[in-house]
């Protein structure tokens, strides 16, 4: 193997960290905007919700901005705390 063919799959490794953890973060942004729509429509501020899960404001800020992985546990609580039964959940 040559060094232009090292390179090439240096890159190629490189790019795929990128893709996983651009597709990771993009489903994480997109949680977060819906749980912000959510809390929205339901009327509630960050500071209530919170304490309705019994957390801070700071942790839902974080969930909201896409800085905080989160549990489907804690996915069902947010959901229940805003008046919803489920949460679904679909792979494409």
């Amino acid at each position: 193997m040559n060094d232009l063919d090292k390179l090439e799959k240096k890159l190629r490794k490189q790019i795929k960290d990128f893709d996983k953890k651009y597709s990771a973060a993009k489903i994480r942004l997109e949680l977060a905007i819906q749980i912000a729509n959510e809390r929205e429509k339901a009327g509630l501020s960050q500071k209530e919700l919170a304490k309705k899960l019994k957390t801070t404001q700071s942790v839902i800020s974080r969930i909201e901005n896409g800085k905080q992985n989160i549990s489907l546990d804690m996915l069902q609580k947010i959901a229940n705390a805003l008046g919803k039964k489920s949460v679904h959940v679909s792979f494409m």
